[in-house]
This record gives structure tokens, C-alpha cells and sequence, in this order.
């Protein structure tokens, strides 16, 4: 026997087999029950199983929906792709042709047909194929919903089961279920829950599917096709089009046979073939995101990580989660980015945007399509806007002044240093002798001045005042410890040396960034600094609510989404200066600033460069009070130069991403620097010097952070150092490597 002749042989020997056998013994059991046809007992509910609870739940959970701040969509998330509709948003003629084939008793029995199944079983056999269904739509409801919440193989197979004891139950729970629910409703949760080939789980998905309309929008050629679907779903007009015009052809005789449809419409539309139109299935993950995918795989990554949701959570609750993403944002990050960096460029251009305050993440823009592994395609899954890959140069040189700002040295803090600068405190291992020696490191170019304000040092970026600085901490830990307090996270051991091996081997290349930063961390670092030492959590999710829009709670009936953590890590007037500070690498009048190219008139941004060693990651982090945006250009693998520094691609970038945004908006201004971190002001110049090393204030008397320190002192806020002579006192070799792998020189972020 063929496998042709042996299917529906085989179909309606098991219809037979399961309608005799279940017919006889639900009515056995049953039928004490019914008072008269169609009507169920009064005390139905009590005598019948209880339901459970996937058939008290009146409407199937839908797709999982993700939306902007604005509520734009982003994607969905699903299993099975499913968009509930209520009985209004589903035409008449495809209720109608649903009912006719399936079941045309509908309105008439009980949930139970054993009337119906009886004709049913006699006109298949005399046809030789499946032409009605066994089952009331009530008991196919039944075995659909058991079906689709299973929660395991196990529960799977029990709903599928042949066997009299699952027919029982069915009938049982059907009866319970029309006791409950109105006959409308129980149609409506059917056409939601029913299967329609290609992934199309409800009316509305296999509409959108097959036709590109909504479900209230099918006309008769439609529903007739769609109808003829919920018996045979793999048999779909798509791949299997003269199956599927045999199915729709067996609804449209039933409906004319009942006299729903006329002689006319029948004629009419059999003769025409399917107007198929395919619209795709809904948008599935992050790879189908709208806009924002990497922004929507950080999203995930939240949802999972930090809140502990599992995917089966969040794609199978129809949830909408909205989130922090600002859609103007991203699409002018993407813009700027693609600018500057092709699609699919080797080197990665990245884009990360917070709000000072909130740690809203308002947008992560990378010149990549989210979702595969093939750069060279223009696509990635490795979310660049998030991990740390390279380091981002001097912009470290940031932590490090705020910590000698809360050490007691102002802005206006004098220093002379030679060139290049040697470091009296920290060390460097010498791979050719094997020994450690003092660190040394120069500045890019010769046209560095000697003698600089912490604020100058700052904003043209001079290497050898930092190390100077750093020499005047008198160990790194300050520093390391305040870019942990400002935000950053030091805990990603492929790429990153975690905070407390940097204080260990007291690494003076830690102004430097030379190891490799999230862009993320180092726009909330810097997000921190603009909101006046108020430190927030990033935070990319506003909130989730069910379908019902009440919002999901965790076990104790709290919202599971935290909302906005923040805490003030820094005085307000500390931040205050450093904004202050920073202004003077963007905004014009200041020379040998490095953040230039960012600047929009009208503004005031605070910003940071930074380059790492060979040009191979460049990077600018700017704020405005509003706003906090890194752009990182890098090359994720190699060491070629990305071309420049971060005054140059990055700092452009953040320009034309930035551009749009601000300029519809007023001027809004950060506080001013507070004298007691500013010391002579932030526009002070330097003061004179005089080498002196018996000449000290007062204010830099901090016991053991001067060990080992050899400096002159001839104003409040001065000191001048020099390299050291042959007659210098031996720097202790420490116990464990100083920073063997540090990079030498540094480039001065420019």
C-alpha cells in the first residue's frame, strides 16, 4: 500500500476507533449528567473535574513584545507566533466557515456531539478521507490548550495520546469549560489557540501569514483557506497550494451545503486560485529587531542576568517590556557611526548614550547588523557596546584627577616635569635585563610645555603631568578605587585585570586605559561625573506588564523591574569642577585641547580623548548636563592603527550623533566649580616655579601617600619634578611585578 492510500486509511481508522470507543463511554459516564439535549445539568460544575488553570485563562499568552521609550516597537519574542485578538477583531465569514467545517453543531450541543461525531465518522468513511472533524470545537479547545502549556515531554504526550482515558478527560473538561464560558468566547479562544501552518499560531498570525491582513479584515476566498488549515496545517497554501485549494474547496461546499454561503459565491470563488499574499511571520529576537539590535541583546542580557528571568518568562507571558531606548537617539547614532566607520568596516565603531541622573541607556549604536558571526557580512553577536574589548587611552586620566581632587590638590595644581618623565613611585619591568627599573614615559610630540595646571594637563592630555599626578598620590589605589565608585567594573578577566591586581602591583598605566573597557561602563563612569557625583545603575528596561498592562511582580508582589538605583559616590562640588574642567577640551578658546571636533555651539559639553598605544582603539567620552555618550573606533583583533586619535573619528562621531539631538534644544548648563576643588579657578594659569625641595604646604602633608616622593614646592598648589639623578635613593623592588606589560610610551590621546 501507498503512503498516499495508507494516510488517510489510517486517519479515519483511528477517527473511528477513538469516536466509538469515546462516544460510548462518555455517553455511558456522561449523559446521567445532561438533562436533555443541549443542556448541562445545573450542578455540572461541582459533579465535572475542576478546570484547570490553562482553561480558565481566557486568552492564549501572545508574542512577547519589546517597545522603545516611546512605545515603538522593537521586536517580539515568542515560541509559537501568537497575536490574541477578541471575538470583534475577527470577521463573521471566518467564524462562520470555522464553525461549518469543524464543528456545525456548535450552537446547538452541550460540548459534547454525539450526534455530530456519529455523522461525521459515517460521512469520512463514505468518502474514504477526513472531510469533518471527530471533536466539538470545545473538546478540540480543550486538547489544544493541554497541549500548548504543557510544561514537558511527559505532559506532551499525554495530551496526544490515543487512548479512552484522554478522550474522557477531554469531554469531561469540555463540558465543564461551555458550563463557564459563553459560546463566543470559547470560538474566539479556539481561533487564538488553533494551529495554521508555517509557525502561525491564532487567526491573527495566520492572516498576517497567508495574507497580509488582519484577522477582522478576511473575506471569504481567505477564511474559506484558512479554515480548511486547522485539520491539515503542513498542508499550507504556501508550500502545498493545489492541497490547500482542495481543502478550501471542501470548506466552501460545507458552507454551501448549511446555506451560509450562495451559488454565486461558491462558483466564484473555486474557480479563482488562493489570492495568496505573504507578509512573514512577526519579528522573532533581536536579530529582527526594528531598530536598536544591540541595544535589544543588552536588553536580554538584563532581563537574564540581573533579574533572573528565564527565556521561557519572557517569550511565553506575552509580556510587553518597554524600555529606555530613545529612537531619535539611535538613529542618529547609527547615521554618525555609519559615517564615519562602514558597515562592515574591520575596524568597530561604537556609540553608547545614558542619561546623567537616570542611567537610562538611550541608545548603543554599532557599525554591525546584530545576529551572526560573520563580520565580513556586516553582521556580529558579539555585543561590542558592552563588553570590554580594547582600552579607551586616556580618558583614565579623568579618575585619576577627580581622585587627586578629592585628595586635596586643586585644579589649578602646578607641575614641571621633564621630558620624558620619570616616575619615583612606581616601577617597570625591563624584559631585556630582567630587573625592574623606574617607570618612565614621554609625551606625543615636543610641543608639550613643561610646567602645567592640572586642568591644561587635562585637557591637552599630557602624559607626563599624569604620571607626575600619580607620583603625587602616592599609590594608584585613590585612583582605581574612584573609577569603581564613578561606575566602572574591572570583571572581565579576557580582556580586563580586576581592580584589586591593579592596586596589588600599583600599575601607574592605569591612567593610561590600557585595558580593555566596556564603552558602557565608561559612559556611566562619565555620566556620573555630569550628574554631579550621582551614580545610577545603568538601566535599559522601564518597566514590564502583562497582557492585561499590569505590571509583572516577583514572588513578594514587587515589580520585577527595580526602577532607577542611585546613589551620590562623590561630592556634588568635586563633580562640579570636573565637568568644569573637561569643558576646556571641547569647547573652543583653549589651545592644544584635544576634543575639539566635537563641540556644538551653543553647548556646553564636557568631554575626554583618549588613545591607547599604536592607534589601534581611539575613543571620546563628552557630556552635556542632559546626556552622556562614549564612541569607541577600534580594531577588535590586530594592532593596526585605526587611523588618528580620539579627538579625530571618535570625537567626530559624537558631533553628528549628538548634533540633532541638542539642537532642538535649549542651553543647559552645568554648576560652576566649587573653590574648593578648583583651588585658583580652572582657568588659572600655571604658577611660577622654583625648585626648592625644603618648600611644602601644608595641604600636602598626607602622611603615607607622599612616601618615596622627591619634589619642589614653591606655591600652594606647585611642584616640580625632574628626572631623577645617579645620586637618587633605590626605589624598593616590590614583591609582585609592577606593571610588566605596560605599554611604553603612552600616546597622549589627542
Amino acid at each position: 500500500m501507498s503512503d498516499s492510500a495508507r494516510s488517510p486509511l489510517g486517519a479515519l481508522v483511528k477517527l473511528a476507533v477513538t469516536i466509538v470507543v469515546a462516544g460510548a463511554l462518555v455517553a455511558a459516564m456522561l449523559l446521567p449528567l445532561v438533562g436533555g439535549t443541549g443542556l448541562v445539568a445545573r450542578n455540572s460544575a461541582s459533579l465535572l473535574d475542576a478546570l484547570p488553570v490553562e482553561l480558565t485563562d481566557e486568552t492564549p499568552n501572545g508574542n512577547a513584545t519589546m517597545v522603545a521609550a516611546d512605545g515603538a516597537p522593537i521586536t517580539q519574542f515568542y515560541d509559537n507566533n501568537r497575536t490574541p485578538v477578541t471575538h470583534d477583531q475577527i470577521s463573521d465569514v471566518m467564524k462562520q466557515a470555522i464553525v461549518d467545517i469543524e464543528d456545525s453543531r456548535f450552537y446547538q450541543h452541550n460540548g459534547l456531539d454525539v450526534e455530530g461525531t456519529t455523522r461525521a465518522l459515517a460521512k469520512n468513511l463514505a468518502a474514504g478521507e477526513v472531510l469533518e472533524g471527530g471533536s466539538t470545537l470545545t473538546q478540540q479547545l480543550v486538547k489544544q490548550t493541554l497541549l500548548q502549556t504543557a510544561d514537558n515531554a511527559e505532559e506532551r504526550a499525554a495530551a496526544e495520546e490515543e487512548s479512552v482515558g484522554r478522550k474522557l478527560k477531554e469531554a469531561r473538561l469540555a463540558l465543564a469549560l461551555e458550563e463557564e464560558y459563553s459560546k463566543d468566547e470559547i470560538l474566539t479562544r479556539y481561533l487564538n489557540i488553533a494551529y495554521f501552518g508555517q509557525g502561525a499560531y491564532g487567526i491573527q498570525s495566520a492572516a498576517q501569514k497567508y495574507f497580509s491582513v488582519n484577522a477582522v479584515d478576511l473575506t471569504l476566498p481567505q477564511a474559506s483557506v484558512l479554515a480548511g488549515l486547522v485539520q491539515s496545517p503542513k498542508f499550507d497554501p504556501i508550500a502545498y497550494p493545489a492541497e490547500a485549494t482542495t481543502r478550501r474547496d471542501q470548506v466552501l461546499n460545507r458552507m454551501h451545503q448549511l446555506e451560509h454561503i450562495s451559488d454565486q459565491e461558491l462558483a466564484e470563488v473555486t474557480a479563482a486560485p488562493i489570492p495568496l499574499a505573504p507578509g512573514g511571520n512577526a519579528p522573532n529576537g533581536c536579530i529582527d529587531a526594528a531598530i536598536g539590535g544591540f541595544f535589544c541583546d543588552y536588553v536580554m542580557s538584563y532581563l537574564t542576568g540581573t533579574l533572573g528571568l528565564s527565556p521561557d518568562d519572557i517569550k511565553n507571558n506575552g509580556w510587553t517590556i518597554q524600555t529606555t531606548l530613545r529612537p531619535d537617539m539611535q538613529v542618529a547614532g547609527d547615521q554618525a557611526v555609519l559615517n564615519t566607520v562602514g558597515m562592515g568596516d574591520p575596524v568597530v565603531g561604537v556609540y553608547d548614550a545614558i542619561e546623567p541622573g537616570t542611567g537610562h541607556v538611550l541608545a548603543m549604536s554599532v557599525n554591525r547588523r546584530f545576529g551572526c558571526g560573520d563580520p565580513a557580512a556586516g553582521c556580529e553577536s558579539v555585543n561590542f557596546a558592552t563588553i570590554p574589548t580594547k582600552g579607551s587611552g586616556s580618558t583614565f586620566k579623568t579618575f585619576v584627577a577627580a581622585a587627586a581632587l578629592e585628595q586635596g590638590l586643586p585644579a589649578s595644581h602646578t607641575i614641571t616635569t621633564s621630558e620624558p618623565y620619570t616616575s619615583r613611585v612606581y616601577q617597570d619591568f625591563d624584559t631585556d635585563t630582567g630587573k625592574y627599573k623606574p617607570y618612565s614615559l614621554g609625551n606625543v610630540g615636543n610641543n608639550y610645555p613643561n610646567t602645567l595646571t592640572m586642568t591644561q594637563a587635562l585637557y591637552m592630555s599630557s602624559n607626563t603631568y599624569f604620571l607626575a599626578l600619580e607620583d603625587a598620590l602616592g599609590r594608584i589605589e585613590p585612583a582605581v578605587r574612584m573609577a569603581e565608585r564613578l561606575g566602572m567594573t574591572f570583571d572581565y578577566p579576557v580582556t580586563q585585570t580586576p581592580a584589586d591586581k591593579i592596586i596589588a602591583e600599583n600599575r601607574p598605566s592605569f591612567a593610561f586605559g590600557t585595558d580593555g573597557v566596556s564603552p558602557l561602563d565608561l559612559a556611566n563612569a562619565y555620566a556620573t561625573i555630569a550628574a554631579g557625583g550621582v551614580k545610577c545603575a545603568p538601566l535599559p528596561v522601564l518597566g514590564i506588564t502583562d497582557r492585561n498592562g499590569e505590571p509583572v511582580t516577583d514572588e513578594d508582589g514587587q515589580p520585577v523591574v527595580p526602577g532607577t538605583q542611585c546613589e551620590q559616590v562623590v561630592e556634588p562640588g568635586l563633580a562640579n569642577t570636573m565637568n568644569q574642567m573637561m569643558r576646556k577640551d571641547v569647547e573652543p578658546g583653549n589651545r592644544m585641547q584635544t576634543g575639539a571636533n566635537a563641540y556644538i555651539p551653543g553647548h556646553q559639553i564636557a568631554g575626554k580623548t583618549g588613545t591607547v598605544n599604536r592607534n589601534d582603539s581611539v575613543t571620546f567620552v563628552g557630556s552635556t548636563p542632559e546626556y552622556t555618550a562614549t564612541v569607541m573606533v577600534f580594531r577588535p583583533t590586530g594592532i593596526e592603527s585605526v587611523g588618528g586619535y580620539g579627538g579625530g573619528k571618535p570625537a567626530t562621531i559624537w558631533h553628528d550623533a549628538m548634533l540633532p539631538i541638542l539642537s532642538g534644544q535649549p542651553t543647559a548648563e552645568f554648576p560652576a566649580a566649587d573653590p574648593k576643588f578648583a583651588g585658583r579657578g580652572v582657568d588659572a594659569p600655571p604658577t611660577s616655579t622654583r625648585s626648592s625641595s625644603n618648600d611644602r604646604d601644608d595641604r600636602d602633608d598626607r602622611g603615607d601617600r607622599r612616601r618615596n616622593q622627591t619634589s619642589s614646592r614653591s606655591s600652594a598648589d606647585t611642584v616640580t619634578e625632574s628626572a631623577p639623578t645617579t645620586e637618587a635613593a633605590p626605589v624598593t623592588e616590590p614583591a609582585a611585578p609592577a606593571d610588566p606589560a605596560a605599554p611604553q610610551p603612552e600616546s597622549n590621546g589627542g
